[in-house]
């Protein structure tokens, strides 16, 4: 027996960089998994503590949500240490190359499956804070894992480059609020919430705009 599915944070500290801005921020990085092998989602800033978090389990993938550099920044390192493969939507190779030039990753597709743990991950392409943000849906936990996309408060942030504010409420409509209610939101920043908690205020966002 591997033992029972379980997710896990860790949270590392450092700097988002975009459009010649620098801004110190605390990022989410979850591990799916049980016993023996886990996903890990994001790979920011600091490579050692997701390494302990993980534990010697087996990795079966390192899945970033988007291409922004504080959710990449160790994605080349946790490959090589962990001998797994990155994965990331080809519509964020832009941001990628922005951080790893010349390192690889496979590409995410929407509707793509990824077993862990018995069960299945379920990627959502959801542009609109990036071109190739994905937000990853467990059925079996109830779990959303949002990335950038959906807060606790509101969407994510579409005022800088390769970001539209439009196409970021189209993908919180139409995908993520198309979920039960109850399904838990673990997001890239900050707090959880749910998209029950969130799906009525989806007007006053769009009253208010980006």
């Amino acid at each position: 027996m591997s033992g029972q599915l379980r997710i896990e944070r860790v949270v590392t500290e450092g700097t988002f960089a975009l459009d010649g801005g620098e801004w110190n921020v605390d990022n989410n990085i979850w591990l799916i998994g049980d016993d023996t092998d886990v996903v890990i989602v994001d790979a920011a800033h600091t490579a050692q503590p997701i390494i302990d978090a993980v534990g010697g389990r087996h990795v079966n993938a390192v899945i970033c949500t988007h291409g922004h550099n504080d959710h990449v920044t160790v994605a080349p390192e946790l490959a090589e240490r962990l001998h797994a493969p990155v994965l990331l939507h080809p519509g964020d190779d832009v941001l990628w190359k922005m951080s790893h030039p010349d390192a690889k990753y496979w590409h995410l597709e929407d509707e793509q499956r990824i077993a862990i743990a018995g069960t299945e991950i379920q990627v959502i392409h959801s542009p609109g804070h990036s071109p190739g943000s994905v937000c990853l849906y467990l059925p079996e936990a109830g779990a959303l894992f949002s990335g950038d996309t959906l807060f606790s408060g509101g969407p994510g942030a579409t005022g800088r480059s390769y970001s539209d504010f439009p196409t970021i409420i189209g993908s919180i409509r139409d995908r993520l609020f198309a979920l039960p209610e109850d399904t838990l939101v673990h997001t890239g920043h900050g707090d959880g919430t749910t998209i029950g908690t969130e799906a009525p205020h989806l007007a006053e966002w769009i009253a208010r705009g980006n």
